[in-house]
């Protein structure tokens, strides 16, 4: 019991050690949120730091595309704002973007230095959660730009098998599929358990999808 109690106290002064030395949130964060572009570009022109971080970690880009303030995002970015720095739990302005199709700010951190190889805290790039999630233009938009279609995330799924097996067969997911097979996605890779992507879609009864896997010359 007393072990226990030192344990709980001692985690209790962490926590407050650590509120107390986290950066709090800048009147540019509060700008960014709210899309105030004439404040934003106040704050910068007197000298506000751009990449400054919050209590989690977020730069005032992040903040943006959070809330997706695409004008307060489009400043920040033109201003030389980070497209790749990463909060506590490693969200990036990049990867926020993409899985949450957000494209107007995709688009932007795309063509302002982008790390395509940059993984989230799961170990997946941009595109996995995309599809996941059924951003169709997204996706597409993620595959020209030459993110790697079978990067394979830390539950040991490609973007391929995550718009299968999280996704519901529908038309945005069958067309992430269509999108995926043509960019040339390997359509045999299983996952950590062995189960392929068309045995995932013929489980589930995605019959466009096991179609369009099978045309592909999936097993």
């Amino acid at each position: 019991m007393l072990a226990a109690r030192l344990l709980l106290c001692l985690a209790f002064v962490i926590a407050m050690l650590t509120a107390a030395g986290a950066a709090p949130a800048t009147g540019l964060h509060a700008a960014a949120a709210s899309g105030d572009t004439a404040r934003v570009r106040a704050l910068l022109a007197s000298g506000a730091t751009i990449d400054a971080r919050d209590a989690q970690g977020r730069t005032a880009l992040l903040v943006a595309t959070h809330h997706n303030q695409v004008q307060a995002a489009k400043v920040l970015i033109e201003a030389g704002a980070d497209v790749n720095a990463r909060d506590e739990i490693q969200d990036s302005p990049y990867l926020y973007a993409g899985a949450r199709g957000h494209n107007e700010i995709l688009r932007m951190a795309l063509a302002h230095g982008a790390d395509l190889r940059s993984t989230n805290r799961y170990g997946g790039t941009a595109l996995i959660p995309a599809a996941e999630r059924g951003h169709v233009e997204t996706v597409r938009m993620l595959i020209a730009a030459g993110v790697d279609v079978d990067h394979v995330n830390r539950l040991k799924w490609t973007a391929l098998l995550e718009a299968i097996i999280l996704g519901n067969g529908g038309a945005a997911h069958t067309e992430i599929v269509r999108l995926l097979v043509q960019a040339r996605a390997n359509v045999n890779l299983a996952d950590g358990e062995g189960i392929s992507p068309l045995q995932h879609a013929r489980q589930r009864g995605y019959a466009q999808i096991e179609h369009i896997l099978g045309a592909a010359g999936a097993r």
